[in-house]
């Protein structure tokens, strides 16, 4: 098996995964899905409150070796154990998730068009682009409901890191993607994909 890769990036908040459910829910289990963020390098040695100032939203973050890695193996058809990644500890668990190869595998993350090496490994690079304010507020009711934080905190990270990182590494990103849309939403860049998937994978299966 030689999966087709599809890169899914975008700024915290922006829709990536929106848009990655929706192609999972139109292709069921020819679709594997691979977070990046469950590859952020783990911090056993560092107290809770010292691993809630880490810079999150730096390449040097994730431990993108292991993620490259992993992609080779499901691209030659071979399943992997995911790490899992705990955002209310900000820390990796010793749990891991196993994920089996698939026809397509997604790989979603703010800087996964960042590395050039996870771009060679991938056929289709999207970039999910949203306005600034709409960003913050979607990560702040995110952050607070699902992670277990307070807005304060959350408003102090924004500001401190993820704001700033976000010009510095991600948006950039976007120049390299084969499409940039402006919303997980968006119906007409989801059909699109969705009829260029189908299109790869009738090429694969003639050859």
């Amino acid at each position: 098996m030689d999966s087709i890769v599809i890169g899914i990036a975008g700024g915290t908040g922006s829709g990536k995964s929106t848009f990655t459910n929706r192609i999972k829910e139109a292709f069921g289990d020819r679709v594997s899905v691979v977070y990046y963020d469950n590859y952020y390098k783990a911090h056993d040695d560092i107290p809770l409150e010292e691993r809630a100032l880490i810079n999150y939203d730096h390449p040097d973050s994730f431990e993108t070796d292991l993620l490259v890695e992993h992609l080779k193996k499901l691209k030659r058809g071979e399943s992997i154990e995911c790490p899992v990644y705990d955002y209310t500890i900000h820390n990796r668990t010793d749990k891991t998730i196993l994920i089996k190869p698939a026809e397509v595998i997604l790989v979603e993350g703010i800087l996964v068009l960042y590395d050039e090496r996870l771009k060679d490994l991938m056929n289709i690079k999207i970039y999910v682009d949203a306005d600034a304010d709409e960003r913050i507020l979607r990560r702040v009711i995110r952050d607070v409901k699902e992670r277990g934080r307070d807005v304060e905190g959350i408003a102090k990270q924004y500001l401190t890191t993820v704001k700033p990182m976000h010009y510095i590494f991600v948006e950039p990103t976007k120049y390299s993607a084969d499409l940039v849309i402006n919303s997980g939403l968006n119906d007409v860049a989801f059909d699109v994909i969705k009829v260029k998937i189908e299109t790869l994978l009738k090429e694969q299966n003639h050859n």
